[in-house]
């Protein structure tokens, strides 16, 4: 079965490619029967970071940038946004974790941008629980957060989801002007974050290898998460801790693989941009820079 998000440039729907689509197929069956099946791949594979390991190890060697032309032509990448050659890239990792000229990501005048190139999802109002429904099933912000004050704090407010697939651009940006702090690891698994693999268990965000950015700005407080999964042992912070940051200024990346962001906004703070919310039932698929909302509460549509 296709799966398909909107583009809100083009304003069309559109089918994803999905890199290594039979191998998650196959690890994340959609009959419940085979899932249940596969659990004792899944658990060796998402448990047992060896393979996440070995597998990132061989995209940095030689060899691996062999697979870089045909790689670009079958996901119809743009290669004249690459800050440099496709010849220069020296293995699959360098360039998966590319840098663009600054003209491919123009930066929106809105008071918030969209912080990573991915497909999103909008809530601007989640529950007053510490448990809320995403695509029809619980998904739980406490286990998330793993602190309890900050559950608190952000169970009433709003939450943009951007999941990252391997043929994106997997620099992240800060969405506005801000202060933010010293980045917390919570250590977890490494599940896909491949739609096969969320329509089966949202709750995979909550229980893979994460870090959560506390970032201070004048929408109060916000929380910046970045999730790893398979594939993806590494995130990496490129920003200097507790000083001032720059809408649009580089925040880290992710080496290679599938991944995910989410941010989390404290209630009344963000009012996202009303075309982002016109798709109930599809991922929107936006760009870096692009605009993502402005300081206030939500207004429903």
């Amino acid at each position: 079965m296709p799966l398909f998000y909107y583009d809100p440039i083009s304003k069309e729907r559109k089918e994803e490619k999905i890199y290594g689509n039979l191998f998650l197929r196959f690890i994340y069956p959609k009959n419940k029967f085979l899932f249940w099946l596969t659990f004792p791949k899944r658990f060796v594979l998402c448990h047992f970071k060896f393979f996440s390991y070995l597998y990132g190890f061989f995209q940095k060697t030689k060899h691996s940038r062999k697979k870089i032309p045909a790689f670009c032509k079958h996901f119809n990448i743009d290669t004249s946004e690459f800050e440099k050659p496709i010849e220069a890239f020296t293995s699959f990792n360098d360039f998966f974790i590319r840098k663009l000229k600054t003209s491919a990501r123009p930066i929106a005048q809105d008071d918030a941008i969209c912080f990573a190139d991915g497909r999103y999802q909008f809530f601007p109002e989640i529950s007053n629980t510490q448990t809320f429904l995403i695509k029809g099933q619980t998904f739980n912000l406490k286990k998330l957060l793993q602190d309890d004050a900050l559950t608190e704090e952000f169970q009433t407010g709003s939450m943009a989801i951007a999941r990252l697939c391997p043929t994106d651009y997997h620099r992240f940006h800060f969405p506005f002007d801000c202060t933010p702090s010293t980045p917390k690891l919570i250590n977890g698994s490494l599940y896909s974050v491949n739609p096969w693999a969320l329509i089966k268990n949202i709750n995979y965000l909550a229980q893979n290898k994460r870090m959560i950015t506390q970032l201070t700005s004048k929408f109060g407080k916000s929380l910046f998460i970045e999730i790893g999964a398979t594939s993806v042992g590494s995130i990496t912070q490129t920003f200097s801790p507790q000083g001032p940051v720059k809408k649009g200024d580089e925040k880290g990346y992710f080496s290679f693989g599938g991944s995910c962001i989410i941010m989390l906004f404290q209630k009344n703070s963000m009012s996202f941009e009303k075309e982002l919310l016109t798709q109930t039932e599809l991922e929107v698929y936006c760009k870096m820079g692009q605009k993502l909302g402005f300081l206030g509460f939500h207004r429903k549509i």
